[in-house]
């Protein structure tokens, strides 16, 4: 399937999906079938896209005339890429239908034009689909499906991958609305992405979580464009026994790939040029996941194993999270060293380089280089992490998170409750409009309520790992002022570099670069301190940081090492920590509240009362000087 996917287009399927009145949301086309051999009117579905039709046609919708929906499926068929889906719903009255359905018996009608593609292009496909699900509804005749059959040709032959390359992957995702909002808790909601926690965004409609979300997202170097490849990768929901007869199914023979123990633990598996291009863009660290620990164990470590033992190591039939929960805990090095490639894809390199890279101190000077500095052209040059698998730039960007069990799931169904209690998950960037999610606080750790900016972390140990530090209140502060510097005026709103969209994203850039570059320097104690020494020490123990700490970045030697914003405390930072705690803390808000209140029962009271306030300030004054007068006495007579 993936071969003639590539062959065809980045767009797999055009889909539509609608709520019957008995049946519920159910698919009611599909171009090509969702499943090969049926009609294009079949409600079947693949097992893996169980959850398709409630993604594409959310909950609560009937509560919106349109909406808009990306979400992600996991990949089907073997292939090892997330499909990237995107939705357009409207409702339509029955009464204003040309050729009315007997099947139809409410009095609106509710729909969704849906596209599955293998290019996360959100915001460009969100635009060509708004236009066609418009057209689709205009001739209240759902019987038409010439135009969707259009549309499919028609995306296939315009859209292509480098388009990635471009700023059009980013349409619809404003960072500058996102600071506008969220002002300084931007930068708090990066640190949870990064330190890899099971993060809840709420809100309704769909449109306004996705674009919050996914915004978010955008401000991670390359996560967009190559970082969530693997960020789907969940089974349905199944019964126990099904589950249980999938994990004891034993290894085919052919599925097994004979290495002795010897060569594992003294080789160091690179990658040749064959192995440069993957199909899919499948992660080679998501096929590690289905390696058990304790086979793990016995195949790398030398210990476990005796010389000249040969090991059968099950080369997987599908990525992460397939396994069982140990596999995502173990991220040590030893584990994440090889891939598992076929034979004729993989060549020896440097023995004494797994040596080092299996003792649990990894030092960067003893790792392989698999990331080539960029060329003197002025573009990127993406190179296929060796473990990580996704397409990185020569400071090891994107950083592996979504990978081996963490998600990123824009829109998260009521369907797929249980995802946030699977154990074969091991956290999430997901977005809800139920408030089921939001009410079960104890399966996250924390809850962005997008409607108020209103960050919840439930852990106050967590709290404090993500207090900002006073060089990360300058960086926000500095983002604010900027996005809004030229917001009164009309005309020059969001047009400069300076505050635009791009500029906050290579803000961020550079704020991730200079943290890289950071933790490589010796002796880095005070320099790790301005982005926080908890913080830091928390993210070293986190999968993307060992993955990219795995490789040789040297591009990060031209960066400078430091915090964007270190310097001398000053008054001026008295003033930003008192303004954060202020907005912050309950009792601050509280504080501020009461003061807003007292502010405008003074100004309503106005010249009525003035003379009674006026008078309660001299009695405290007179009070307060005769307070002074006797301690200034008493301080005197007991100094004599």
């Amino acid at each position: 399937m993936e071969q003639r996917g590539a062959a065809r287009g980045p767009v797999l399927h055009i889909v539509v999906v609608g709520f019957h009145h008995k049946k519920g949301c159910q698919v009611e086309f599909s171009y090509p079938p969702l499943k090969p051999g049926e009609g294009h009117d079949s409600h079947s579905l693949p097992e893996e896209w169980k959850y398709l039709p409630f993604l594409a046609l959310p909950d609560g919708a009937h509560n919106y005339q349109e909406d808009t929906v990306y979400f992600h499926l996991p990949p089907r068929c073997g292939d090892r890429t997330t499909v990237y889906g995107v939705s357009c719903y409207r409702q339509i009255e029955a009464k204003a239908l040309k050729v009315r359905q007997a099947d139809i018996t409410r009095e609106t009608v509710q729909k969704s034009v849906c596209v599955l593609s293998q290019l996360p292009l959100y915001g460009l496909l969100q635009a060509k689909l708004q236009l066609i699900t418009h057209a689709y509804f205009e001739e209240k005749d759902f019987s038409q499906i010439s135009i969707l059959k259009e549309l499919y040709d028609h995306m296939n032959s315009s859209l292509g991958s480098t388009l990635l390359e471009g700023s059009q992957v980013y349409l619809g995702l404003s960072p500058r609305d996102l600071v506008l909002h969220f002002r300084h808790k931007v930068l708090i909601l990066f640190k949870l992405i990064l330190l890899e926690k099971k993060v809840l965004f709420y809100i309704s409609p769909v449109n306004r979580l996705v674009g919050a979300l996914m915004t978010v997202l955008s401000l991670f170097p390359g996560m967009i464009e190559h970082g969530l490849t693997d960020c789907s990768q969940y089974r349905p929901r199944k019964s126990i026994s099904e589950d249980a007869g999938l994990q004891e199914n034993a290894p085919r023979l052919d599925d097994s790939v004979s290495v002795s123990a010897a060569d594992a633990a003294n080789t160091n598996l690179g990658m040749g040029k064959g192995g440069m291009k993957m199909a899919g863009n499948h992660s080679l660290e998501g096929q590690k996941a289905n390696v058990p620990f304790s086979q793990s164990e016995k195949t790398y470590n030398g210990a476990q194993s005796s010389n000249g033992t040969v090991q059968r190591l099950k080369v997987p039939s599908r990525a992460s999270p397939a396994s069982s929960e140990s596999d995502w805990e173990t991220l040590d090095p030893s584990i994440l060293e090889e891939s598992n490639l076929k034979g004729g894809e993989r060549e020896n390199t440097a023995s004494g380089q797994a040596e080092n890279l299996q003792s649990e101190g990894v030092s960067s000077e003893s790792l392989p280089i698999t990331v080539q500095p960029q060329a003197n052209t002025g573009h990127a040059v993406l190179v296929p992490g060796l473990i990580s698998g996704l397409e990185e730039d020569q400071y090891g960007m994107p950083l592996a998170i979504f990978t081996k069990g963490y998600l990123c799931l824009p829109y998260m169904a009521l369907q797929q409750h249980h995802l946030l209690s699977d154990v074969t998950v091991r956290g999430f960037v997901a977005g809800a409009t139920n408030i089921l999610f939001r009410q079960q606080k104890h399966l996250s750790d924390a809850i962005v309520e997008i409607e108020d900016a209103h960050v919840q972390i439930h852990d106050p140990e967590l709290r404090k790992i993500l207090n900002p530090t006073t060089a990360d209140l300058r960086f926000a502060d500095y983002l604010v002022k900027h996005v809004t510097e030229n917001r009164d005026d009309v005309f020059l709103d969001g047009t400069g570099w300076e505050g635009g969209d791009e500029w906050i994203r290579a803000q961020f850039s550079a704020y991730l670069h200079a943290l890289l570059a950071a933790v490589l320097q010796p002796d880095n104690e005070k320099t790790l301190s301005d982005f926080g020494t908890t913080f830091v020490a928390a993210w070293k123990n986190t999968h993307n940081y060992r993955v990219w700490n795995s490789n040789k970045h040297p591009a990060l030697a031209e960066v400078n090492a430091s915090h964007p914003f270190q310097g001398q405390y000053s008054v001026s930072d008295v003033k930003l920590r008192l303004s954060h705690s202020v907005q912050n803390s309950e009792r601050g808000k509280k504080i501020g509240n009461a003061m807003v209140s007292t502010s405008r029962n003074v100004v309503q009271t106005g010249k009525a009362v003035g003379q009674s306030v006026g008078g309660a300030f001299t009695s405290a004054k007179s009070a307060m000087s005769s307070w002074f007068s006797t301690f200034t006495q008493s301080t005197q007579s007991l100094g004599d």
